[in-house]
This record gives structure tokens, C-alpha cells and sequence, in this order.
């Protein structure tokens, strides 16, 4: 078969620089092209490794020129082929398999094409129709299959994980080997053998784990499995059916194609057994120029020539009756539409591929010539040529002969061909090598191109895209904001240094950017471990934004207000709906239909995917994959922390007896926030000649909430003493401490200042400040009037008793009206009520005495002898 010399000359022009690429074990030296990257070229080293090594006996011997690259690995295989082309009768000459070795060779140093290694498939993936019986089960046996594997993957690193806590617990326990072993006396190794329970580990693993028997886990690769058809009706599908929730379940969990023509899910199911090479239309129009189409043409027939020969062969002997499909991907085409300054991008992918099928068509049919397969045509034969002459092929020769491939797809899905051919997914932005051996961003070049020829600028975009790495005039936070809240020059050159460090604006204003003394002293804020401290500088959330963006850019071109007119379209179009729309133009020209994943958003369930399916139904498309999409990486769950629960103990069975029982109230220990406008009151008395201000707030339902003791022209530290002392009491009300306790606890306590007590109508005496205050809050608020030493004199005021003959009393004089603003009306009036004294006095003294027995100033003298009115105490007292 004659190939036509056109790209080895270009081949001898290529520059080869010596490289040191780290291998496994080792480092590697090889040769390669200079604009290749490290990474590239260790695509093409293991690719060079899983070659196979089998010659033929007439093998001609290797070129010493080509050596070079890849060890000659690439060279090897190119003759590989050659001499079993010959073998085949696809060549006459060796001539012509000197030609064909050459171009073969060029082609894969130049970057134009990368091949697939020749996998013997395990399995050949059965098609499930939905028409027949039985498929629907099957189909959920099969999702049931696919979602135990994506679950046994976790659980397994998750019990390993569990099992290792349990020998860390052990290990970093200090004390007795025993003590450390016995989850009793080791509650973390309590917590940790509970985990690994939960996980699944028996106890028997557990006892192993604590013991130190080392338990090496080797997590399984994820499984990968070839797409499996599932042939339904596209009415079905498309009215959103029993099928179309069958078929979306069943997608979620794994590579499923849905298709609606018999003919393309028998090819999807040949598509294990093709042999598959990538083409790179870029590369390609780089080299050939004007020329593309011509070379694209020879490319192909090149390529096809080279599949046959690799799905033909074996590691013995030559197979003349092997028929396999193969597949051609274009790739790059993104690109390559791009950089050609087309007017309809979809129409220049639409010629590619007719030139490619055409090519390809014509070089199957010349190989079923030579190989003796005229006679063998058939009904597929004729489906091919009905196909064939919809494109508008020249289809004499296959109604000859027919064709050698029994299908001709024109889409690889392989991310290992693209990274040899130094393709990406298209974008605004891909990455590239610098000398220094650093993988860094930049503009597309195909865009930077058609920026130029459009007249836009490139700067400008990139600045768009990657920022301005600098604070400098930025919108929001700038550095003169950031000088208003005390920022210096030392911490502004600290946050334009990490600037260009990171991609994250909240870890430019975080520690050890900052130093947290400059956070604390000077920007008044606490460092929290993920806190951001922008938001509580009192930047809004569009501030920061704006900012973010001025520093570090934007995802895409979408937003560029300086965009050229003629790429406005283009950069606003949404890269992977642009390439999906070049693959729909070249669908049409494949024997396969286009099976690359179309992301759905993370949290679809099987309804929204039957929706997806049935609008891709309702389209026309051919077939349809769907894979989820990952979720956010900074995405969780605040999960609360559940306490596990306390196992009691069983009582003992015991008679039952007559007992008084109390009942237990277990309070709330969480804190109950007073309300912002509270209500309360101001007591102002004197003990010993000493003012004391006692101020109250009170919750909506009356009950006391805090105090607040002011004292009057008292040394600072007695007055902090007293306030603090008042802020204590406040938050141990406010978490349920009963008033009780602290009256119980503090009345009665001794200290000056102490004496008389004025400007209280119902205490006279105390003991000490404390044993006045919480006197006060007792009467107050517990009607506990035995604290009171004294009856209220003239009218009450509201804390005090009155007599049953008393007037009415205006509301005013114990309601607040700035508290009430208006919501009380002027002529309410309380009316009294009496409360008679459970032990009424007939006189009061006139000078107050302590009594040596309880400390309460109740001390009176009766008949010549002193007698406590508190306690009933009778003590010998002279004078």
C-alpha cells in the first residue's frame, strides 16, 4: 500500500534537548522536543514501556538517527509495524515499508498523533435493551453492583483508618502496658475501639489492633468499567417514562451510554475491541499551512493503515481474518477552530470531519482489497454504504469491496493521549512549564492569537484573568483603607508579598501574615482558626469581592469589557458547551456516536437526570452519558457531636413503702440572654455612712437577671471588687443559679463597712454590704420577709407593706415611662393591699444592737436584760 512521504522531512527539522525525567526508582535520561514539558514527556516514556517487542523474522534493522528519542522505543515500534505489514502483504517493497516507518515515526515526534497500546479487552460489555424482558432488573442489579463498589471503597479506607486510631491510642498512652490495653482505664482507647466498631471492624480486629499486630490495608485502584449500552425507545425516554428513572438511576453510579438505534449501541459495544489512535489538528496545521487539508488526508490514511496492522497481528503470527472497528479523536479541535479564524467554528469541525471519515473510508476499502475481502459483503456492508452516501462520500470504490473496518468512530475518549499530545480541556486558561522547571498559568495561546488578529489587547486579558496581584488601587480594600485601621507600611508590605503567594484573600489577612499582636492590640480582634478578618474590619461582602478580583482575576473572559467585538460570542459562550457543540458537528460523519460525559450538578438526583436524559432525547442526540459533577472542595456538613448514652444500672426490686418524694427539676445549663430593653429598678441607701447604688434588670416575666453595684466615693479597687463581684452574680443567675442560693450564701457575712442602714424602708441594719444587698434582692424578689428588720414607714413605694386603708397610687410612680414609651395609659392607678406581719412588733429600738448570737442587729433591752427579736437569744451583756 502506498503511503506518500510528507512529514519525515519536517521530522528531521524537530530539535532534540536532553532531559533528566524522574521515573519511578529512578531518574531518566531521554531526549525530547524543547516546547514538550516534563510531564509530556513521561507520558510518551510509559507509553515507550508497555510497548510490545515481538518482530517478525524479516525485520529490518532499526535507524540509527531515530534512536534517540525515547530510547528508540518509538522507532522499534514504527519498524514493528512496518516489517508486519509486510508479512500482511500490505507492502511490496521495502521501500515502501522504509516510507511508511519513516512517516510513522515523524508523525509521533512532530506531536501530530498519539496511539493507544493494544489492550486485550477482559470483557465485551452486553448491550441491555429496555424493549426486552428482564432488562429492567438487570439494569438494577446493575446499579446496585456499581454503587457497592463506590461505597466499599470508602468504607474500607475508613475501617483502616479506624483501626490505626485504635494503635495510636494505645501507643501514646503513658503508664503500665495493662492500664494502656484496657479500654476502661484508656477512655481513648475506649473512643477509638468504638469508632472502629461503628466502621465495621469485629472485636477480634480490635483485640489485633491493640496488641500491635500491624493490619496493612491496600485500598483497591477505583474500578473503571467500559460503558455499557442501554438501547431504549427515544419516545419513552422522552416523555420522562418508567424507563428514563430506570436509565438516570443506573447513570449516576457508572459509565452507562443511553442510545436509541440498534445500530449505534452495537457499535458502542464493539468499542472495547478498537484499536484507537488521536490525531492533533493544532499540530497538524502548524506544520502543513495552507496545506492542512491534503496533509489531514494523508494523516489519516497513514493512522488507518497502522491500526490494521496493530488489531491484525499477535504475538505469534499474523491474523488476515481479524476485523475490528477502530477510532480516529480529533483532538485539539477547539483550538485548532479557533486559531483558523473561522466564521462558523462548527462548519470548519464539520469539514474535518468528512475529510477524516473520507480518508478513512477510502484507506479501509484499499486494505479489504488487498487483504481479500471483496467477497465478503453483507447486510452491515450495505449499512455502511447507505451511511456513507448520506455524507457525501465517493462510495465506488466501497461498493467494489466494501470496507476492512466493520466501524470508524471519530471520538477517543483517552486523557493519557491527550496529555502526549499536550492537549487540555478547552478553557480560557492552561497551564505550561517555564525553564525553570515550574508549571505555571497563562492565555491560551490559540486565544492570545485570536485576541491579536482581533486587535484586542493580550495584556489587558490577562489581567482579567490572573489580576493585578497588588492592593494598590484596588476597589473596596485598598491601602488606604487598610492604613485607616491602623495598618503600617510593615504589615501593607507583608500583605503585598503574600499577594503573590497565594490565591486566597482571607489567608492574606490572617496569621503569620499578620502577626497576631497587631491583630489583637491594634485591629481590637481575637485570631480564630478559620475566621476571616475582613468581614470584621467592617468590609462588606461586595468590597471584598471586588477586591478578590482586582488581586487575583477572573475564572474566564466572559465579563472582559474590553473584548474585542468579534471574540465577544465566542469568550462569552461557556468553554465545555463550545466543545460539545463541535463534537455535535462531527457526529454525523462517525460510526459511533459522541460518548463524552455531560456534567450534571452535584446533588441531582435521579429525577433531575431523567429530565436531562429526556431533553437530550427530545434533541436528537445519539447518545448520552451523564456523570455527577464533584462537589465543592471547601464543602461539609456541621454535624452536631450526639453524646452517646449512659448505661444505668438496674435498681433492685424492693418493696414498696409510703415515702415522701421530691421532685427533681434538672435545669437547662445553657446561658438565657437578657432582653436589649429590660426592666428593673434603683435602690440608694447608705450602710455605715457608705452609699451604695443597687441597680437591677429583670427578664420579661419579672425574674431576676443581673445586678450592678455602684458604690460612692470608695478607693478604685474596693469599687472594681464590687462590680466585678456584681458581674459574677449576674452570670450565675443568667445560667440558672437560683437566687436562693446566693441569698442563703451571703446574708450574715461581716465586714465594715457595717451599721445602720438608711434610705431603706424595710432594712435598718446589716451586718456588712453583702449582707445588705442580697437582704434587699431577698425581700425584693423572694418575699422573704424575714430578712427585713424593719416595717416600711409613710406610703409604700412598692417594695415595702401597706396598710388596707391606704390610697390609690398613680401607675407612674412604679412603671417607667420611657420603658413603657407610651404603651401605658396615664389613669391607671395601683390600688394597695395590705399583708399583715407574722410577728408584729409593739415598739421598735431606737439605737440598733448586734447579737452575739446571729450577727442581725435585733438586739433589744426588756426588763433589764437583752433579748434578740431574731433569734430569741438572751446574752449577759454589761451595760
Amino acid at each position: 500500500m502506498r503511503i506518500k512521504p510528507r512529514f519525515a522531512p519536517l521530522a528531521a527539522t524537530v530539535a532534540l534537548d536532553p532531559r533528566l525525567i524522574e521515573r519511578p526508582g529512578a531518574m531518566t535520561p531521554t531526549l525530547a522536543p524543547a516546547d514538550w514539558s516534563d510531564a509530556r514527556v513521561e507520558a510518551w516514556l510509559d507509553w515507550a514501556q508497555s510497548l510490545p517487542t515481538d518482530l517478525p523474522a524479516s525485520a529490518v534493522a532499526l535507524d540509527e538517527d531515530h534512536a534517540a528519542w525515547l530510547g528508540g522505543a518509538a522507532d522499534n515500534w514504527a519498524h514493528r509495524l512496518g516489517a508486519w505489514g509486510h508479512e500482511l502483504g500490505l507492502f511490496d517493497s521495502a521501500e515502501e515499508v522504509e516510507i511508511f516507518t519513516d512517516e510513522l515515526w515523524a508523525s509521533l515526534l512532530l506531536g501530530l498523533a498519539a496511539p493507544q497500546t493494544r489492550q486485550t479487552p477482559s470483557s465485551v460489555p452486553t448491550c441491555l435493551s429496555l424493549i426486552e424482558p428482564g432488562a429492567a432488573r438487570s439494569l438494577a442489579d446493575l446499579t446496585a453492583a456499581r454503587r457497592g463498589e463506590r461505597l466499599a471503597g470508602r468504607a474500607a479506607e475508613a475501617l483502616a483508618d479506624a483501626l490505626k486510631g485504635v494503635a495510636n491510642a494505645v501507643d501514646r498512652c503513658e503508664g503500665p502496658r495493662e492500664a494502656c490495653a484496657d479500654p476502661v482505664a484508656n477512655p481513648a482507647l475506649a473512643r477509638a475501639a468504638l469508632i472502629a466498631r461503628r466502621c465495621g471492624a469485629s472485636d477480634a480486629d480490635i483485640i489485633r489492633a491493640v496488641e500491635g499486630e500491624i493490619q496493612t490495608v491496600a485500598l483497591a485502584a477505583p474500578a473503571t468499567h467500559v460503558l455499557t449500552p442501554v438501547l431504549a425507545p427515544r419516545d419513552a425516554i422522552a416523555s420522562g417514562g418508567p424507563e428514563a428513572l430506570a436509565v438516570a438511576a443506573a447513570a449516576l453510579e457508572g459509565d452507562l451510554a443511553l442510545t436509541f438505534t440498534p445500530r449505534d449501541a452495537e457499535t458502542l459495544t464493539d468499542s472495547v475491541l478498537e484499536a484507537r489512535v488521536a490525531l492533533n489538528l493544532p499540530a497538524l496545521a502548524a506544520v502543513a499551512g495552507e496545506h492542512f487539508n491534503e496533509a489531514l488526508d494523508d494523516l489519516t490514511r497513514l493512522w488507518v493503515v497502522a491500526l490494521e496492522i496493530e488489531t491484525a497481528i499477535s504475538a505469534s503470527s499474523p491474523r488476515r481474518d481479524a476485523v475490528r472497528p477502530i477510532a480516529l479523536g480529533l483532538s485539539g479541535l477547539a483550538d485548532w477552530t479557533i486559531a483558523a479564524n473561522a466564521e462558523s467554528p462548527t462548519a470548519l469541525a464539520a469539514s474535518a470531519g468528512a475529510c477524516v471519515s473520507a480518508a478513512a473510508s477510502a484507506a479501509s476499502t484499499d486494505l479489504a482489497a488487498l487483504l481479500g475481502r471483496c467477497a465478503e459483503w453483507d447486510a452491515a456492508s450495505d449499512e455502511v454504504v447507505d451511511a456513507t452516501v448520506q455524507r457525501g462520500q465517493d462510495t465506488k470504490a466501497l461498493k467494489r469491496c466494501g470496507r476492512r473496518h466493520a466501524a470508524i468512530s471519530l471520538f477517543v475518549r483517552d486523557p493519557e493521549l491527550e496529555l502526549r499530545l499536550g492537549a487540555s480541556p478547552f478553557a480560557a486558561t492552561d497551564l505550561f512549564q517555564t525553564e525553570d522547571g515550574e508549571t505555571e498559568r497563562r492565555l491560551r495561546p490559540s486565544l492570545s492569537r485570536a485576541i491579536v488578529r482581533a486587535g484586542g489587547d493580550v495584556e489587558s486579558a490577562e489581567r482579567r484573568l490572573f489580576g493585578r496581584r497588588t492592593l494598590v488601587g484596588a476597589p473596596g480594600v485598598n491601602h488606604s483603607a487598610l492604613r485607616d485601621l491602623g495598618f503600617t507600611d510593615v504589615e501593607l508590605e507583608a500583605v503585598e508579598l503574600a499577594l503573590g503567594q497565594t490565591d486566597q484573600l482571607p489567608a492574606v489577612f490572617a496569621p503569620p501574615v499578620l502577626d497576631a499582636g497587631f491583630i489583637g492590640d491594634v485591629l481590637g480582634l481575637s485570631v480564630e482558626d478559620g475566621a476571616d478578618l475582613l468581614p470584621r474590619l467592617g468590609f462588606d461582602a461586595g468590597a471584598i469581592e471586588a477586591a478578590r478580583t482586582y488581586a487575583f482575576g477572573h475564572a474566564e473572559l466572559s465579563g472582559w469589557e474590553a473584548a474585542p467585538e468579534a471574540l465577544r460570542d465566542l469568550l462569552a459562550a461557556d468553554p465545555v458547551a463550545f466543545e460539545a457543540e463541535l463534537r455535535r458537528a462531527i457526529e454525523p460523519f462517525s460510526d459511533a456516536p459522541d460518548t463524552s460525559p455531560d456534567l450534571i450538578d452535584w446533588r441531582f438526583g435521579s429525577l433531575q437526570a431523567a429530565r436531562t436524559l429526556g431533553q437530550a432525547a427530545r434533541d436528537g442526540r445519539r447518545a448520552v452519558v451523564m456523570r455527577r459533577a464533584a462537589p465543592p472542595a471547601d464543602f461539609h456538613l456541621d454535624l452536631p457531636e450526639a453524646d452517646a448514652p449512659v448505661q444505668r444500672r438496674a435498681e433492685p426490686e424492693s418493696k414498696a413503702v409510703e415515702r415522701v418524694i421530691e421532685k427533681v427539676i434538672e435545669r437547662d445549663r445553657t446561658r438565657r440572654k437578657l432582653p436589649d430593653r429590660r426592666k428593673g429598678y434603683i435602690q440608694k441607701a447608705a450602710v455605715g455612712g457608705h452609699k451604695v447604688y443597687i441597680h437591677t434588670g429583670e427578664y420579661e416575666d419579672g425574674e431576676l437577671g443581673e445586678i450592678f453595684i455602684d458604690m460612692h466615693k470608695e478607693g478604685a479597687a474596693f469599687r472594681s471588687l464590687m462590680n466585678n463581684f456584681a458581674i459574677a452574680i449576674s452570670i450565675g443567675l443568667q445560667y440558672g443559679v437560683p437566687l436562693d442560693e446566693f441569698v442563703d450564701a451571703f446574708v450574715f457575712t461581716r465586714f465594715e463597712p457595717a451599721g445602720r442602714v438608711t434610705g431603706n424602708d424595710s432594712i435598718r441594719s446589716a451586718t456588712s454590704i453583702l449582707d445588705y444587698i442580697f437582704r434587699e434582692l431577698g425581700v425584693s424578689y423572694l418575699e422573704r420577709q424575714e430578712l427585713a428588720n424593719a416595717e416600711p414607714e409613710g406610703n409604700p413605694d412598692g417594695l415595702g407593706v401597706a396598710t388596707n386603708d391606704a390610697e390609690p397610687v398613680p401607675a407612674a410612680r412604679f412603671i417607667s415611662k420611657g420603658f413603657a414609651r407610651g404603651a401605658a395609659p396615664d389613669n391607671l392607678v395601683v390600688v394597695p393591699f395590705g399583708r399583715k406581719s407574722e410577728a408584729p412588733r409593739d415598739t421598735l429600738p431606737t439605737e440598733a444592737v448586734a447579737c452575739p448570737a446571729c450577727g442581725d442587729f435585733s438586739l433589744q433591752n426588756r426588763g433589764g436584760g437583752w433579748i434578740c427579736d431574731t433569734c430569741g437569744a438572751a446574752p449577759q451583756m454589761q451595760g
